[in-house]
Protein backbone atom coordinates (compact mmCIF):
# COMPACT_ATOMS: atom_id res chain seq x y z
CA UNK A 1 0.00 0.00 0.00
CA UNK A 2 2.60 2.46 0.72
CA UNK A 3 4.48 1.54 -2.18
CA UNK A 4 1.47 2.38 -4.35
CA UNK A 5 0.96 5.97 -2.81
CA UNK A 6 5.07 6.82 -3.50
CA UNK A 7 4.21 5.50 -7.02
CA UNK A 8 1.45 8.07 -7.24
CA UNK A 9 3.02 10.77 -5.20
CA UNK A 10 5.95 10.70 -7.52
CA UNK A 11 3.98 10.73 -10.48
CA UNK A 12 2.21 13.46 -9.64
CA UNK A 13 5.17 15.44 -8.49
CA UNK A 14 6.59 14.48 -12.33
CA UNK A 15 3.50 16.32 -13.62
CA UNK A 16 3.86 18.82 -11.92
CA UNK A 17 7.09 19.63 -13.04
CA UNK A 18 6.34 18.36 -16.37
CA UNK A 19 3.45 21.22 -16.76
CA UNK A 20 6.24 24.10 -15.42
CA UNK A 21 8.73 23.22 -17.62
CA UNK A 22 5.99 23.03 -20.79
CA UNK A 23 4.78 26.67 -20.08
CA UNK A 24 5.52 29.17 -23.22
CA UNK A 25 8.39 31.08 -22.84
CA UNK A 26 7.95 35.07 -23.07
CA UNK A 27 10.46 36.90 -24.85
CA UNK A 28 10.82 40.54 -25.81
CA UNK A 29 11.35 40.78 -29.92
CA UNK A 30 11.93 43.60 -31.54
CA UNK A 31 10.04 44.50 -34.83
CA UNK A 32 11.53 44.27 -38.00
CA UNK A 33 11.91 48.04 -39.43
CA UNK A 34 12.30 47.75 -43.09
CA UNK A 35 9.69 47.03 -45.82
CA UNK A 36 9.24 46.87 -49.05
CA UNK A 37 6.41 48.06 -51.28
CA UNK A 38 3.32 45.80 -52.29
CA UNK A 39 4.43 43.30 -49.60
CA UNK A 40 2.76 42.57 -46.15
CA UNK A 41 4.90 43.54 -43.30
CA UNK A 42 4.32 42.69 -39.63
CA UNK A 43 4.51 45.01 -36.52
CA UNK A 44 5.42 43.15 -33.64
CA UNK A 45 4.56 44.16 -30.10
CA UNK A 46 5.53 41.81 -27.24
CA UNK A 47 4.70 43.13 -23.49
CA UNK A 48 5.24 39.81 -20.99
CA UNK A 49 3.61 39.33 -18.23
CA UNK A 50 4.17 37.03 -14.93
CA UNK A 51 2.37 34.01 -14.69
CA UNK A 52 0.15 35.45 -11.92
CA UNK A 53 -0.79 38.36 -14.51
CA UNK A 54 -1.72 36.53 -17.00
CA UNK A 55 -5.31 37.50 -16.00
CA UNK A 56 -5.26 40.88 -16.44
CA UNK A 57 -7.78 43.10 -18.07
CA UNK A 58 -5.45 44.41 -21.49
CA UNK A 59 -6.17 47.08 -23.77
CA UNK A 60 -3.76 48.21 -26.96
CA UNK A 61 -3.90 51.63 -28.93
CA UNK A 62 -2.07 51.36 -32.50
CA UNK A 63 -1.06 55.18 -33.02
CA UNK A 64 0.73 56.56 -36.64
CA UNK A 65 2.69 59.75 -35.46
CA UNK A 66 2.54 62.55 -38.23
CA UNK A 67 5.53 64.29 -39.49
CA UNK A 68 3.76 66.99 -37.23
CA UNK A 69 4.20 64.60 -34.59
CA UNK A 70 0.33 64.06 -33.96
CA UNK A 71 -0.55 60.63 -33.15
CA UNK A 72 -3.47 59.25 -35.27
CA UNK A 73 -5.13 55.87 -33.67
CA UNK A 74 -5.15 53.22 -36.74
CA UNK A 75 -5.96 50.21 -34.33
CA UNK A 76 -7.65 49.00 -31.26
CA UNK A 77 -8.36 46.25 -29.05
CA UNK A 78 -10.25 46.57 -26.14
CA UNK A 79 -11.71 42.50 -25.27
CA UNK A 80 -11.52 42.22 -29.37
CA UNK A 81 -9.27 43.82 -32.11
CA UNK A 82 -10.88 46.76 -34.79
CA UNK A 83 -9.85 48.86 -37.44
CA UNK A 84 -10.66 52.51 -37.09
CA UNK A 85 -11.00 54.99 -39.85
CA UNK A 86 -8.10 56.05 -41.76
CA UNK A 87 -5.76 55.24 -44.64
CA UNK A 88 -5.04 52.19 -43.39
CA UNK A 89 -8.91 50.80 -42.74
CA UNK A 90 -8.71 47.49 -44.81
CA UNK A 91 -5.30 46.69 -44.75
CA UNK A 92 -4.56 45.72 -41.04
CA UNK A 93 -4.83 42.36 -39.39
CA UNK A 94 -4.35 41.18 -36.07
CA UNK A 95 -1.45 39.14 -34.83
CA UNK A 96 -1.80 39.20 -31.12
CA UNK A 97 -1.49 35.97 -29.26
CA UNK A 98 -4.17 33.93 -27.15
CA UNK A 99 -2.66 34.67 -23.67
CA UNK A 100 -2.53 39.02 -25.05
CA UNK A 101 1.42 38.76 -24.60
CA UNK A 102 2.25 39.07 -28.00
CA UNK A 103 0.20 42.32 -29.28
CA UNK A 104 1.34 42.62 -33.00
CA UNK A 105 -0.63 43.68 -36.36
CA UNK A 106 0.55 43.25 -39.79
CA UNK A 107 0.01 46.09 -42.60
CA UNK A 108 -1.13 44.30 -45.86
CA UNK A 109 0.19 45.50 -49.44
CA UNK A 110 2.49 48.25 -47.90
CA UNK A 111 3.23 51.71 -49.73
CA UNK A 112 5.85 54.31 -49.77
CA UNK A 113 3.26 55.91 -47.30
CA UNK A 114 3.37 53.82 -44.94
CA UNK A 115 6.78 54.69 -43.67
CA UNK A 116 6.69 56.86 -40.61
CA UNK A 117 6.64 56.01 -36.91
CA UNK A 118 3.69 53.13 -34.84
CA UNK A 119 3.25 53.23 -31.74
CA UNK A 120 2.06 50.31 -29.72
CA UNK A 121 0.72 51.27 -26.45
CA UNK A 122 -0.35 48.27 -24.05
CA UNK A 123 -2.35 49.14 -21.15
CA UNK A 124 -3.06 46.55 -18.42
CA UNK A 125 -5.67 46.46 -15.61
CA UNK A 126 -4.24 44.31 -13.02
CA UNK A 127 -7.10 43.16 -9.76
CA UNK A 128 -5.85 41.82 -6.93
CA UNK A 129 -7.34 40.56 -3.82
CA UNK A 130 -7.32 44.06 -1.82
CA UNK A 131 -5.97 46.56 -4.38
CA UNK A 132 -5.85 47.47 -8.61
CA UNK A 133 -2.86 48.28 -9.77
CA UNK A 134 -2.22 49.68 -14.16
CA UNK A 135 1.03 49.36 -15.67
CA UNK A 136 1.34 51.27 -19.36
CA UNK A 137 4.33 50.43 -21.67
CA UNK A 138 4.90 51.59 -24.90
CA UNK A 139 6.37 50.91 -27.89
CA UNK A 140 7.85 52.57 -30.54
CA UNK A 141 9.12 51.43 -34.30
CA UNK A 142 10.55 53.34 -36.89
CA UNK A 143 9.02 51.98 -40.00
CA UNK A 144 10.94 52.25 -43.45
CA UNK A 145 9.58 51.42 -46.80
CA UNK A 146 11.85 50.88 -49.64
CA UNK A 147 10.91 49.87 -53.33
CA UNK A 148 11.45 46.54 -54.61
CA UNK A 149 13.06 48.23 -57.90
CA UNK A 150 15.89 49.45 -55.76
CA UNK A 151 17.44 46.12 -55.67
CA UNK A 152 16.48 45.06 -59.27
CA UNK A 153 18.56 48.46 -60.05
CA UNK A 154 21.52 47.39 -57.43
CA UNK A 155 21.84 44.15 -59.37
CA UNK A 156 21.94 45.40 -62.74
CA UNK A 157 24.49 47.75 -61.71
CA UNK A 158 26.80 45.07 -60.90
CA UNK A 159 25.86 42.68 -63.12
CA UNK A 160 26.93 45.45 -65.78
CA UNK A 161 30.15 46.33 -64.05
CA UNK A 162 31.13 42.87 -63.93
CA UNK A 163 30.44 41.84 -67.70
CA UNK A 164 32.77 45.70 -68.70
CA UNK A 165 35.49 44.21 -66.56
CA UNK A 166 35.24 41.07 -68.32
CA UNK A 167 34.96 42.48 -71.25
CA UNK A 168 38.35 44.73 -71.03
CA UNK A 169 40.27 41.64 -70.12
CA UNK A 170 38.88 39.31 -72.39
CA UNK A 171 39.68 42.45 -75.14
CA UNK A 172 43.56 42.96 -73.24
CA UNK A 173 44.37 39.04 -73.64
CA UNK A 174 43.20 39.25 -77.56
CA UNK A 175 45.20 42.32 -78.47
CA UNK A 176 48.29 41.05 -76.49
CA UNK A 177 47.90 37.81 -78.37
CA UNK A 178 47.72 39.73 -81.57
CA UNK A 179 50.56 41.36 -81.05
CA UNK A 180 52.72 38.40 -80.12
CA UNK A 181 51.14 36.90 -83.14
CA UNK A 182 52.81 39.86 -85.09
CA UNK A 183 55.86 40.49 -83.40
CA UNK A 184 56.80 36.76 -84.75
CA UNK A 185 55.48 37.43 -87.98
CA UNK A 186 58.06 40.65 -87.96
CA UNK A 187 60.95 38.71 -86.63
CA UNK A 188 60.31 36.02 -89.05
CA UNK A 189 60.57 38.76 -92.24
CA UNK A 190 63.37 39.88 -90.86
CA UNK A 191 65.35 36.86 -91.16
CA UNK A 192 67.54 36.48 -94.21
CA UNK A 193 66.16 34.30 -97.14
CA UNK A 194 69.58 31.70 -96.73
CA UNK A 195 69.11 31.92 -92.94
CA UNK A 196 64.83 30.78 -93.42
CA UNK A 197 65.26 27.72 -95.16
CA UNK A 198 68.25 26.96 -92.09
CA UNK A 199 64.98 27.58 -89.62
CA UNK A 200 63.79 23.79 -90.31
CA UNK A 201 66.75 21.71 -90.96
CA UNK A 202 68.12 20.15 -87.95
CA UNK A 203 71.95 20.29 -87.24
CA UNK A 204 74.08 17.14 -87.81
CA UNK A 205 77.84 16.90 -86.47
Amino acid sequence: MRTRIRVILYSLLLLVLVVQVSRPVCVDVPSETEAVVGNPMKLTCISCMKREEVSAETRVDWYYISPDEEPIPIYLFDGHPRELEGPWQGRLVWNGSKDLQELSISILNVTMNDTGTYNCVVFRQFEFDSYSHSVTKTLVINLVVREEEIMMYVLLVFLTCWLLVEMVYCYRKISKSDEQAQDTATNYLAIPSGNKDNLGVPVTE
